[in-house]
């Protein structure tokens, strides 16, 4: 009764994990330019202890690499605005000084005059964080370069060039998730950078790009979870009750 016991519980145990990737996916259906990562896997390890040497048992393990499947495109007007086309990623600066990667597109200038996107990470040029002249109307174009021009100049006004958003290509990239909610190279130390590829990544300029979680899958998937911990649960009540049982039926021999 009591290797029952311990069977459901290292069950429950197990799927904590995944309940914990799922959670955090449902959190995020709304938030611009999320990505859900694969789920948890198993594997099979040995148990230790007494018992045969064969006693094997699944064990969760999180492999938090990243889909890259597009989510909805929304188109918004607002010239900082930017869907990243394809698998394109967006360099940005981390809060530690590291740079990450992202598909979140809600450019704004902040009080510095600095470019950062909806989460505060500043976005990065050729150089370094993109600095915006004060009073500028800020415009981005499909290839990623930066132009600003002054509003109150009458005429037609020339635009002029700030920078280009440091753009990645990571089709072929395996992208892991860092505790900031950013993206990196998986296996590689913070900070690394993606090879810069033959084809230049693109954006869809005045347009965000929507969470590629799907709320009805993981409504399900999280239904799933539910029930089969009250399967669990339901086991070892009942195990419970057949050592209760039992120990009645000793007692009155």
């Amino acid at each position: 009764m009591d290797r029952l016991v311990f069977t459901s519980n290292a069950t429950i145990k197990e799927q904590a994990t995944a309940r914990q990737v799922l959670v955090n996916e449902l959190a995020n259906v709304s938030t611009v330019g999320f990505k859900s990562s694969y789920d948890v896997a198993l594997q099979s390890v040995k148990a230790e202890g007494p018992g045969f040497d064969s006693r094997i048992q699944a064990q969760a393990v999180a492999r938090d690499l990243i889909r890259m499947e597009p989510g909805p495109i929304m188109a918004t007007g607002r010239p900082l605005d930017i869907a990243l086309a394809d698998k394109a990623v967006l360099a940005v600066q981390a809060s530690n000084g590291d740079m990450a990667f992202t598909r979140r597109g809600d450019l704004r200038v902040n009080a510095q005059g600095q470019m950062e996107n909806g989460s505060g990470h500043l976005v990065l040029g050729a150089g370094g964080p993109i600095a915006v002249p004060p009073g500028m109307m800020v415009t981005i174009n499909p290839d990623g370069t930066v132009y600003a021009r002054d509003p109150a100049q009458t005429g037609p006004a020339a635009s002029v060039f700030i920078d280009q958003l440091r753009l990645r290509d990571g089709t072929d990239v395996k992208l892991g998730r860092r505790a900031d909610g950013l993206f990196k190279v998986d296996g590689q130390p913070d900070g690394t950078d993606i090879a810069e590829g033959n084809m230049p990544p693109k954006l869809i300029p005045q347009a965000l790009e929507g969470s590629n979680v799907s709320a009805i899958e993981a409504m399900t998937r999280l239904i799933d979870h539910s029930r089969s911990f009250e399967t669990q649960i339901r086991i070892i009540k009942e195990t419970k009750g057949l050592d209760e049982s039992g120990s009645t039926m000793m007692k009155n021999a």
